[in-house]
């Protein structure tokens, strides 16, 4: 070969190269963040996502003790002195590449009055410095909802703050916080600052523009632009074909595509049923492209609602007051498509279907849509009652994929049972083989954006919380993330995972969504749930935990089914004072005379002697206990001054039912020495013939 013909094939190499590969800016991030076509194509400028957080660094391997560690906070990589002050860094990472997704919060005495600072390609001088919460959440760099703190119904000091600004960086990037409260000793750090930053590490050959404060003010229109677009409403559908008919059981509304170049670019649903909350659950969306199936997932989760209509708008999902859900994921197809919603359920249901159609460039990077599901129904929180410690946490696993694709996204809907934090786990997010997750973090809330187990609902383009009822008492949850500069590519597979960390030992229900592209020949260990959609959804706790006597002859007090509460507050409490499952039913400020009942159900009529184990404390009240409207035993006197005890009782013999039985506990006064607060506690029940 001359040189005539190698200059050539240079010269073209370098002009394919320019054409095909943009130069990576802030303006380039801020059109990709909105860009919902470009994550349908495998990324061309090739990047790794990674996280630095303040996770607990006794998490070292998942066959280690530690695994499952949870103090995430005041973490950092190192502490600098720069100038006389005292830096702790956050994030160090070479160039080129871009922090993409940031999140912070705090507790403690002035744990955020502290001082942020952004240092680009190794210059001493921060390009960025300010107080924390102007920079992370405030106006600073950006404004709404690029920078935003969630949920606005909460106190902004219990807020988790998010930024999504893009800051590019050509050679490298540090980021610090000046925080002279934090204090670290061995076993001890405080105050308490939490952060997770996501940053994409571009393969070395893409050219990126470094982040400063003139491309910050060039970039004010793009800014603006860009926080106005992720917050305007719907578009309506272009080119839309629809569907609508009545289903029974088994029934199925299909809708067929044809066509080459071409994507769906919405979809359009909504159910109506005598119990909307199961069809939500048991109408399922399918969809399928080239033949290939890749969504199976309940109608509500795929929306973002789970089984219960709760309004919320990302970029990519809406629900509405009125039950149309939609979503803007775009999922092209090289020659078909079909859509399929199919009632899993036993009763009819109305639905409505529209899907959107727009023009779209099948290449070689395209990817499909995929969409998986699966709930742990009744899943004990523990893996092992006699683990110690932290040991008797696990992992869930969203979805593994294998191929080639780009994660964007995930979704959890959940039922607490007890008076306790069920989302303390960190995600655990493993890339192509990679033994440790290049993606963990601090806690199940932090991930989806807020902070604090708060129960405030709250709507952003990325991060939602549509329901928070079981945050800390009985109900669901709902809590989504969505991906878009802050996706992950993947060459050969994702195991996407999250901890199981309850505060307490029980059993819940556990759904789990996730949302990715893969290239077509992937393969996922994703399989259709279809005996979990068919079961009755939780509504209340005792759809879980029934209220039956055992067959030890044992009622938890906290598996009793309340009928009525006449004044204070009525749930099970969680706690190490002694009580079996370490909880009991705990009823509080409640007046004399006051009555709560209660059923339960026994499986075989008879006479049974009964004895019960109640509580005693300083503020608890003089209480008579019914079975089936009569007394039983002697009053029960729950003062004890010295602490929290749990007391065994005789309550005698008692006629019982095939079938619902009633237990009452009724308030008769307070012993003299008792602080206010008539508090009543029933840990167990013991039945025998």
């Amino acid at each position: 070969m001359n040189r005539l013909s190698i200059l050539f094939i240079v010269v073209v190499t370098l002009l394919f190269t320019n054409c095909t590969k943009e130069k990576v800016t802030l303006e380039s991030l801020l059109n990709e963040q909105t860009n919902r076509p470009a994550l349908t194509y495998f990324p061309e400028n090739g990047y790794k996502l990674k996280q630095f957080s303040s996770y607990d660094r006794n998490s070292v391997s998942p066959d280690s003790l530690g695994w499952w560690a949870n103090a995430d906070f005041t973490q950092f990589i190192r502490e600098e002195q720069n100038e006389g002050r005292r830096e702790f860094v956050l994030l160090d990472a070479e160039g080129p590449g871009a922090v993409v997704r940031w999140w912070m919060t705090f507790s403690g005495p002035d744990a955020f009055s502290g001082t942020i600072r952004i240092y680009i390609d190794e210059n001493p001088v921060p390009v960025v410095e300010g107080d924390v919460l102007e920079i992370v959440s405030g106006n600073l760099l950006a404004i709404e909802p690029l920078a935003s703190s969630v949920s606005p119904l909460t106190e902004r000091e219990h807020r988790g703050h998010n930024l999504y600004l893009p800051i590019p960086y050509g050679k490298h990037c540090k980021i610090t916080y000046q925080c002279d409260a934090v204090k670290i000793e061995e076993n001890k750090r405080t105050p308490s600052i939490y952060y997770n930053i996501c940053y994409r590490e571009y393969e070395k050959k893409v050219e990126v523009e470094s982040f400063s404060t003139d491309v910050l003010k060039r970039a004010e229109p793009a800014i603006k632009q860009t926080a106005e677009k992720l917050l305007s409403p719907f578009e309506p559908l272009a080119s839309v074909q629809e569907k609508a008919g009545k289903l029974a059981e088994s029934e199925t509304l299909d809708l067929e595509i044809s066509g080459s170049g071409q994507a769906i670019s919405g979809i359009a649903v909504k159910l109506n049923a005598t119990d909307l909350n199961q069809a939500l659950r048991s109408t399922v969306l399918a969809v399928s492209f080239d033949e290939n199936q890749t969504v199976w997932i309940p109608a509500g989760e795929f929306f973002g609602t789970g089984y219960q209509l709760h309004p919320s708008k990302t970029w990519f999902t809406q629900v509405t007051n009125d039950g149309l859900m939609e979503t803007r994921w775009l999922m092209p197809f090289k020659k078909s498509t079909k859509i399929q919603l199919i009632n899993m359920g036993s009763q009819p249901v109305d639905v409505e279907l529209k899907v959107g159609i727009e023009s779209y460039k099948w290449s070689s990077n395209s990817m499909y849509f995929g969409a998986s599901w699966h709930e742990h129904n009744q899943i004990a929180t523990s893996k092992d009652d006699t683990k110690p410690g932290d040991e008797w946490h696990f992992d869930m696993n969203f979805v593994k994929v294998g191929g080639q694709g780009v994660y964007v996204g995930d979704a959890v809907t959940v039922f607490n049972t007890v008076d306790g934090w069920w989302g303390e786990g960190d995600e655990k997010i493993f890339v192509d083989g990679e033994k440790f997750p290049s993606s963990i973090g601090t806690g199940s809330e932090d991930y989806y954006g807020y902070a604090w187990c708060r129960p405030e609902v709250f709507s952003h383009p990325f991060i939602a919380q549509p329901a928070g009822y079981g945050s800390f008492h009985p109900g669901m949850s709902v809590n989504m993330r969505y991906r878009s500069l802050d996706a992950i590519p993947f060459q050969t597979e994702i195991n996407s995972n999250i901890e199981m960390w309850h505060w307490v030992k029980t059993r819940m229900n556990y759904a789990q969504s996730a949302f990715w592209y893969a290239k077509p020949g992937f393969v996922s260990n994703d399989k259709t749930d279809e005996e979990t959609v068919k079961t009755p959804v939780a509504l209340k706790r005792t759809d879980i935990y029934k209220p039956e006597i055992d067959s030890t002859g044992k009622l938890e007090g906290e598996f009793l089914e309340i009928l009525n509460t006449p004044a204070g507050e009525v749930g099970p409490q969680s706690g190490n004072w002694g009580w079996s499952n370490d909880t009991q039913l705990w009823w509080r400020n409640a007046k004399t005379g006051d009555e709560l009942a209660m059923k339960f159900t026994q499986k075989e009529a008879g006479n049974y002697a009964v004895s019960a184990q109640l509580t005693k404390a300083i503020d608890y009240g003089i209480i008579q206990l019914y079975i089936n409207g009569k007394p039983a035993g002697a009053k029960f006197n729950g003062f004890y001054e010295a602490g929290v005890i749990p007391s065994e009782v005789e309550l005698g013999k008692h006629a019982l039912n095939a079938g619902e039985n009633t237990l009452s506990v009724k308030i008769m006064g307070a012993d003299k020495n008792a602080k206010p607060g008539n508090m009543a506690g029933i840990d167990y029940l013991q039945f025998s013939k």
